[in-house]
């Protein structure tokens, strides 16, 4: 089984990437989505205790959770520290799972990938990338994003060459869905011998 890390910046299109090599065949393991139910699971008391006005009728806010941690940047390096080892976790046991299952690709969406050393987890690193405007275009049109907290986000990030030189694959995603989807699928073919249909045929 080939494990892929597909990461890339705010808004370029990462989920896109992943549901479609999910299609062809990949087992997919979603960062984020393991987070967010750490979060409202078994980790909602402890983020509840560093960021008590994210809380709101006995859930995490999204919205008010990002705001106040990017906020306070002590607070946020705590929270790194409490989600880091149940993801790192979440991700083992998916990969034991889809190994026993036979899937030929593993999938790990995860943002960070280069920024946290998660390159040493992965077989391949997959950069999704899109101009920057467009980037920002797509970012900007989020509930809840203005350019404050869009810049507080990037400056978390690597800069677009570093993340090109230690991506193993790049995959345009400023043009059309289509076209990102048939780059997915090309590659899946060629990393995992796959010849299954585009995703979304029929």
């Amino acid at each position: 089984m080939i494990v892929v890390g597909i990461t890339g910046p705010i808004a370029v299109g990462k989920s896109t990437v992943a549901r479609a090599l999910e299609v062809c065949g990949a087992a997919l393991f979603d960062a984020d989505a393991e987070v967010w139910a750490y979060y409202q699971g078994e980790g909602l008391e402890a983020v509840s205790a560093l960021f008590p006005q994210a809380r709101v009728q006995g859930r995490i806010d999204r919205a008010r959770l990002s705001a106040s941690a990017l906020a306070d940047p002590q607070a946020l390096r705590r929270l790194e520290e409490l989600v880091h080892p149940v993801v790192a976790a979440r991700r083992r046991t998916f990969l034991t799972a889809a190994r026993a299952r036979g899937a030929r690709m593993a999938a790990l969406e995860i943002p960070l990938l280069v920024e946290t050393g998660g390159e040493r987890f992965v077989d391949v690193v997959l950069l999704a990338d899109a101009p920057e405007a467009i980037r920002r275009e797509r970012a900007m049109a989020r509930p809840g994003m203005n350019a404050q907290k869009l810049a507080a986000i990037v400056a978390r990030q690597a800069d677009d060459a570093e993340r090109r030189r230690r991506a193993h694959f790049v995959i345009d995603t400023g043009g059309a869905i289509e076209s990102t989807r048939a780059q997915a699928m090309d590659l899946f073919r060629a990393l995992a011998g796959s010849e299954k249909e585009k995703p979304g045929d029929a």
